[in-house]
């Protein structure tokens, strides 16, 4: 049986009985435009005939070497005579001829990214007989040469300057200030260059033949998926590269015939702040491209409730159709061809992170989807855009003398604050932004999907041209960059590389700001805030994530403002203390180094007494502010060398002091320099004693505990006299102390029985009985394979998942990171830094074990995980599959973890993956 390449788009039956009935197989057979206009079909809505060839069509082409196979060809002239039956009309016929378009439609949505042909089968014989029935020589004229630029740019990969220049040029010499208010005799002179241009740069004429420009245009598609801008897209939205475009043949629908036609695109909710109000643009008398490029000035989508009323209503209810249907925000294309109108796309829409999160809580609250589909819909990435930072409110000038004034105003479509020095074009963004490593501002007259790999380098995008559903402000709500599109006052000379907005003028490489929430443009570089998580859309889902998660959701903070913060985004506790980071305090410093540098026990217990009061009243503060919730802190862990100077850097200091020796010339001035070369010696000389080959495989952590015991002891002494101190105060306190980076049973038990019986002295001293633990890291694979023997010593395990990594792999992370392991993920040797992502079958199995073997012994023991990957959404699943109690991470990734760990659970329940990337 011969395979079928082309489903009409009133087949979608037989394209789900052909992968099985599954919708998400039936998107991936026809893309999503195909699949979705097949829908529209089935459902009664007003769409052109057309019909799709598959993705497995275009894999068949691509893996052919780019040659068309015969029956594909000819399933394609097939379907086009049923368009021609439907219609009434004939491709090619000079009498009636029929029009279509050929447009790219993948699995998911990448917006601008390939290519579209449009008005197929004009030339010069058909051309003159559609001036002849529709009576109107500047629609056929101006459709004719879109057909010509289009075809030349997009199949014979022609620059669109070219063409541009022309249209330019015949505007300023009609006196003309938009397309359309050229006439026909304007469009024909611009088709004769037009042609000229074409024959110039491709060495041929255009292709007079219409079956001959179907072809062609349809293995342009093809192509275009490994085009430039599409991998790059791709990479940045995690989109495989095997999926393959459909085509989509549509039957011409006209919106440049005058008056009571136009065209458009338009949202169902607003897809910035995600208000349930239809937001969209739209231009009377012009074709679809006008109104996405930018090149025209666009009406927003309300004008046309006054325009054409009738049409706007039954917009209006296609729209609440379709939203109903897809249970999700639509992305609509529409054309109305002499006041009739027709649905020619709908998609799942591009939404910046609040509007996600908005459209997500409200379609739930209005019955539409479940709290679970809402929690699932919202990324990780998503809520981490809320975190990022914001302008502090200032005036035009800084103490400092520089100039923030604003710039311009122009459309806030894609929020978030972004400063970065100005580049004119998407190759010079990138360079800048990955050779130099700097952040950029890119700014164009409107953006093209040639840009998108400057785009994504880029810190926010600006054009002044383009609207709320322009290429720009589409890529920039995908990937969550700051941008303001629109800004009409602002000039830009792309040959003197410079913009200019009344007497400002800003130079490439100047600095600006941009909020792309309030659609500001700011001259120099604005200061940045952190934001408070206020949206009440994002606290209601993270409310109802908190009741779906299992997982515990802890922080790492080490000061009373970390705390404070972490609290405030809903952490339950503080799952890691670091110690070590109080000692390197300035006023603190010279005790830790008195203590480091001395033999003498009696010195050593001095410089601990002097420590002492700094640490207990660093814990006194993080237990009142962690009132009613653990408090893990970590005894110290890195090895002594770290608190001492860098050898060189004494090396080099003590030769600059010995040349001040022989220069000086006074006793006094001898003397303090002698003084000085003696402290630095003493320094270096300490330093060269402490050296190991290998430090953090050295004597660190538990080891350090055991070989200066009493450094430990005052540390625990501090915890619990703060304890104590805060409980009579009223606070509920529970201090968990944590020793780390334990390989042997014996270790711990000794240091355990060593620790908790100073922990006792201090209760009963201060004559008050503490709810306390102790427990111990797992940071060792050792530790992990004895964990039932460790486990009857600790009460409750965390997973230092970054040494644990470091010493399953046998690297060193910033060795590894600096050289062969970007190697490695690029050569797919790893599919995932281990560092940012657990490494399920070597760390993960480890902890697996530990788990297991743990809890044989201790049924209570608590499991929690407090390296950086605590705030992973990958690693969070892994962590809920393997029944840990909780996760830690940073403040500012507590929200993140929030939503993951609930959509860990709710995908185990339905044991699909913890995002659902269909969903946006």
């Amino acid at each position: 049986m011969e395979k079928k390449w082309v489903y009409f788009f009133d087949e979608v039956d037989q394209a789900e009985q052909y992968v099985g009935g599954d919708w998400q197989s039936v998107r991936a057979l026809l893309g999503g435009k195909g699949a979705n206009l097949a829908e529209m079909t089935r459902i009664g809505l007003p769409v052109p005939p057309g019909f799709t060839v598959t993705t497995e069509a275009c894999n068949a082409y691509l893996e052919k070497g780019g040659v068309l196979s015969e029956d594909l060809w000819q399933q394609e002239l097939e379907a086009l005579k049923k368009i021609e039956n439907k219609t009434g009309k004939k491709f090619g016929d000079p009498q009636n001829p029929l029009l279509v378009s050929c447009r790219s439609g993948a699995k998911f949505s990448m917006p601008g990214m390939m290519d579209t042909v449009l008005n197929i089968g004009l030339n010069d014989e058909t051309v003159a007989g559609l001036a002849k029935l529709t009576g109107d020589e500047r629609f056929v004229y101006d459709s004719f040469r879109r057909l010509v630029q289009m075809f030349g740019s997009v199949v014979m990969n022609m620059p669109d300057e070219a063409f541009e220049k022309v249209i330019t040029a015949a505007r300023q010499k009609a006196g003309a200030e938009s397309d359309a208010q050229l006439s026909a005799a304007d469009w024909k002179a611009v088709l004769v260059e037009f042609k000229a241009i074409f024959k110039r740069l491709a060495g041929r004429d255009f292709p007079q033949d219409p079956y001959e420009q179907l072809k062609l245009a349809t293995e342009a598609v093809f192509k275009s998926w490994n085009g430039k801008r599409a991998i790059d897209y791709r990479n940045a939205a995690g989109i495989a590269h095997d999926l393959g475009t459909a085509v989509n043949i549509v039957t011409m629908v006209f919106g440049n015939l005058g008056d009571t036609s136009a065209t458009g695109v338009a949202m169902t909710r607003n897809s910035t702040t995600g208000e349930k109000k239809i937001e969209g643009d739209y231009l009377t008398n012009a074709q679809g491209e006008d109104v996405v490029a930018g090149i025209r000035l666009t009406k927003d989508i309300s004008q046309l409730k006054k325009e054409m009323p009738a049409i706007y209503a039954e917009f209006e209810k296609i729209a609440e159709t379709l939203e109903t249907h897809y249970r999700d925000m639509q992305d609509m294309e529409f054309t109305i061809e002499n006041g009739k109108l027709w649905m020619l796309q709908t998609r799942d829409g591009k939404r910046t992170a609040q509007a996600a999160v908005r459209i997500a809580v409200d379609m739930a609250e209005e019955g539409l989807i479940s709290r679970e589909e809402a929690v699932m819909r919202v990324t990780p990435e998503q809520v981490d855009f809320f975190l990022h930072p914001r302008f502090e409110q200032q005036a035009a000038g800084k103490a400092d003398g520089s100039r923030t004034d604003l710039l311009a105003t122009g459309l806030n479509v894609s929020p978030g604050a972004a400063v970065g020095m100005v580049a004119f074009d998407a190759d010079r963004a990138e360079a800048w932004a990955k050779k130099d490593n700097r952040p950029v501002i890119m700014v164009r007259p409107e953006t093209k999907p040639d840009d998108v790999h400057g785009m994504l380098a880029a810190e926010g995008i600006v054009t002044n041209r383009g609207g709320r559903t322009s290429h720009a402000a589409l890529v920039a709500r995908q990937f969550g960059k700051p941008a303001v599109v629109g800004v009409s006052s602002l000039e830009i000379d792309m040959g003197r590389r410079r913009m200019k907005v009344g007497d400002f003028i800003v130079n490439e490489g100047d600095w600006i700001s941009i909020d792309g929430t309030t659609g500001k443009i700011y001259l120099g570089k604005r200061t940045t805030m952190v934001p408070d998580l206020k949206d009440p859309w994002l606290i209601k889902l993270l409310s109802w994530a908190d009741g779906f998660r299992q997982l515990g959701v802890r922080m790492n903070a080490d000061y009373p403002r970390d705390a404070r913060r972490g609290r405030e985004y809903g952490a339950e506790g503080i799952g890691l203390c670091r110690t070590e980071h109080m000692f390197f305090e300035t006023e603190r410093l010279s005790h830790v180094q008195k203590m480091i540098m001395t033999e003498d026990p009696k010195i050593r217990g001095q410089a601990l007494d002097e420590l002492l009061p700094f640490q207990r009243a660093d814990f006194i503060e993080l237990f009142r502010v962690m009132d009613g919730l653990p408090v893990i802190i970590r005894l110290i862990d890195p090895p002594l060398h770290e608190f001492l100077p860098d050898p060189l850097k004494l090396m080099r200091e003590l030769d600059t002091l010995k040349v001040q020796l022989l220069q000086a010339t006074e006793r006094q001035q001898t003397d303090e320099i002698l003084q000085q070369i003696h402290l630095k010696q003493d320094l270096l000389t300490r330093a060269e004693e402490l050296h190991e080959n290998n430090p953090m495989l050295g004597l660190r952590g538990v080891r350090l505990g055991i070989h200066i015991p009493e450094l430990t002891i005052m540390q625990v002494r501090a915890i619990f006299e703060a304890a104590c101190i805060t409980a009579k105060e009223g606070v509920d306190v529970h201090p968990e102390v944590m020793i780390p980076l334990t390989s042997h049973v014996n270790e711990l038990k000794l240091e355990r029985e060593l620790l908790e019986t100073e922990a006792r002295k201090v209760m009963q001293a201060q004559k008050i009985s503490l709810n306390y633990k102790f427990g111990t890291m797992i940071e060792i694979p050792r530790a992990a394979l004895t964990a039932d023997r460790i486990a009857e010593y600790a009460a409750f395990f965390s997973f230092g998942t970054n040494d644990l990594t470091q010493t399953t792999f046998g690297i060193s992370r910033d060795d590894a990171e600096a050289s062969f392991l970007v190697e490695y993920m690029k050569k797919k040797i790893l599919q995932d830094n281990p560092f940012t992502t657990i490494d399920r079958n070597g760390v993960g199995e480890l902890m697996k074990i530990a788990v297991t073997k743990g809890r044989t012994t201790n049924p209570d023991l608590e499991c929690g995980i407090c390296g950086e990957h605590g705030g992973d959404p990958q690693s969070i699943a892994l962590c809920h599959e393997l029944g840990l109690t909780y996760v830690s991470c940073s403040p500012f990734r507590v929200p993140i973890a929030r939503l993951a760990a609930a959509q860990a659970a709710l995908a185990a329940s339905r044991k699909q993956p913890a995002h659902n990337e269909d969903s946006q």
